[in-house]
């Protein structure tokens, strides 16, 4: 069956739940991992009802997965009945995952909003709910996936010890990187003392929709945990490069007075480099787990966005200044001109053409890996060459190839053999030539960094 149709029994189960006959399913753009429907239910007055579905095609028995539909589920419940905004839940299915949901009024992108007042309006709305989550007692809720309210220091451990789980069951290779930032972040857990809330996990603009300057509903609850506040301050930093939300230390102060929580620079750069792991390691995942029905192209400019910006963290943490190398000058291959002529096809032709949001989605995210591979054959030769000589710089040892150089540089960084400023530098260079093999499909997030937070 082709993914962009629900199989049959998901179908029956839809109706079942919904009390009424299925009449159409519409998949949408977005969604990262799961995929997101319109569903619409004719009940038996004849009315119609508009539903949400996130659908999880993925085997939790291959991915080792814990961060279920069950368990979002479980959250989405137990906020059921307090102010924060969220759908009411229907129904979820365990195989496939699935979660039927209230479809809520709402636009999704945050940067599509052009007036300045309507986005100040919204991101001042969305500070407000997410303050009144971190005021909540989290006892008061009852979310058994989550297991206990541990103290923060326990809910950093917890969170680094599932998330390497989740690396070392991906058998998906050694990541040099991944396994530094583990490390690290072990080495590196804030000396915080004070109250666990919920966190939302991934919160911010792109994951709540709004409407007339207001948000009307938080979405995505997949990551939430509990945890030190300051988790979902980073995380918000970190969506705020993906879409800017106004100026950031506005909202945040606005935060602070609200939730009575004083922000705490040290401990949110520590959760950045936390958030910066998970996007890390669930991108290593997606390399055993390859699906062409994934937002392939996005795949491209947002592992290289978050693999430079993890990198520029883990300076940050020890004062490291960088210098970006420079890059070599593209060069024109006998197959540049196929490259350009199918990115003009599709821009010209396909996407003018085409009505379904999904599939003019789709279509950019074709450019954009199209684009990809012709810079790949411009400079990768190039970049394999310099990669070689870095590793070769940093171990000591000559090499045939990059891949030899980097199944040592594993073995040296596991006996603790290669200094922490010498690696960061290395991986810094190697997070710049991924950057440079997706500029041209990346926009202005190449250049992209955190905003400052004060």
């Amino acid at each position: 069956m082709a993914e962009s149709e629900l199989p049959n029994d998901l179908n029956l189960w839809i109706e079942e739940t919904a009390d009424g006959r299925l009449i159409q399913a519409t998949r949408r753009p977005g969604g990262a991992r799961r995929e997101a429907w319109y569903v619409d239910i004719e009940k038996k007055n004849g009315e119609v009802e508009e539903l949400f579905l996130r659908l999880d095609r993925s085997l939790r028995s291959e991915t080792g997965d814990p961060y279920s539909s069950l368990r979002e589920t479980e959250v989405y419940l137990a906020l059921q009945n307090t102010s924060v905004p969220v759908p009411a839940i229907h129904g979820v299915l365990k195989s496939p995952q699935a979660v039927l949901s209230d479809r809520i009024d709402g636009d999704t992108w945050f940067s599509q909003i052009q007036d300045p007042d309507e986005q100040l309006s919204v991101a001042q709305d969305f500070m407000h709910h997410l303050a009144a989550l971190h005021r909540i007692d989290p006892h008061s809720l009852d979310i058994p996936a989550l297991g206990s309210v541990p103290t923060a220091r326990e809910s950093a451990l917890r969170e680094i010890d599932a998330w390497e789980n989740l690396y070392q069951a991906a058998q998906a290779g050694p990541h040099p990187l991944i396994e530094f930032s583990l490390r690290w972040a072990r080495q590196n857990i804030p000396d915080y003392e004070g109250p666990v809330v919920l966190v939302q996990g991934d919160t911010g603009p792109g994951n709540f929709l709004y409407a007339e300057g207001k948000v009307t509903t938080i979405v995505d609850w997949e990551l939430a945990h509990w945890s030190d506040p300051m988790d979902d301050i980073a995380w918000l930093s970190l969506r705020a490069v993906q879409e800017p939300f106004t100026h950031l230390p506005d909202r945040l102060r606005e935060y602070e007075q609200l939730s009575g929580h004083p922000l705490d620079e040290k401990r949110i750069r520590f959760y950045q480099i936390m958030a910066e792991l998970r996007i890390a390691i669930m991108g290593h995942q997606e390399m055993k787990h390859r699906s062409s029905d994934r937002e392939v192209g996005n795949g491209l400019i947002f592992g290289a966005l978050h693999e430079r910006l993890l990198v520029e963290c883990l300076a940050k943490s020890i004062d490291l200044k960088l210098d970006p190398p420079k890059p070599p000058l593209p060069l024109e291959t006998d197959r540049s001109w196929l490259y350009d002529a199918a990115l003009d096809q599709i821009r010209s032709v396909i996407v003018p053409k085409s009505e379904d949001p999904f599939v003019i989605l789709r279509a950019k995210g074709i450019a954009r890996i199209l684009k990809h591979l012709r810079d790949a054959d411009s400079m990768g030769q190039e970049f394999e060459a310099q990669e070689k000589a870095d590793l070769e710089t940093l171990i000591g040892e000559h090499f045939e190839d990059a891949a030899q150089g980097q199944s040592v540089l594993v073995d040296r960084m596991r006996d603790g053999s290669l200094p922490a400023q010498a690696l960061i530098h290395f991986f810094y260079r190697k997070a710049m030539r991924r950057t440079e093999l997706v500029r041209s499909a990346s926009g202005a997030l190449a250049e992209r960094h955190y905003p400052a937070l004060f």
